[in-house]
């Protein structure tokens, strides 16, 4: 069961509160961009666009799917064109294109291949 802002949980975990919601939001954040740096520590050096990127990519489907992807390799290349076109590989539920996974990709690519100025 999922409750706030994606937090997953108990099926048996009773309703939260709008401020409940928001410490779990902060402390799944925490843990995604844990995981993110420890995956991909070259984004400690890169623009924060690019960590905010991975990281909402983390909090999304979980560190372990970033440990393992090619994506976190053409990160730590950083190979910020390849990196981008793997992310837009994870649009996928049940062998389907999932058209708002496909928006949130979208986001994240803008974030992650932007040109610093």
């Amino acid at each position: 069961m999922t409750i706030g802002f994606g937090h997953l949980c108990d099926p048996t975990h009773p309703p939260i509160t709008e401020a409940e919601a928001e410490v779990y939001l902060a402390r799944d954040l925490v843990t995604a961009l844990n995981a993110t740096l420890r995956y991909c520590p070259v984004l400690a050096t890169e623009p924060d666009r690019r960590l905010a990127a991975v990281v909402d990519f983390t909090f999304n489907l979980g560190a372990g799917r970033l440990q393992t992807s090619t994506f976190r390799r053409r990160i730590n290349q950083r190979d910020w064109t390849a990196a981008t076109m793997e992310l837009r590989r994870w649009v996928y539920g049940g062998g389907k294109v999932l058209p708002g996974l496909a928006t949130r990709r979208e986001a994240e690519a803008r974030l992650l291949s932007a040109k610093t100025h």
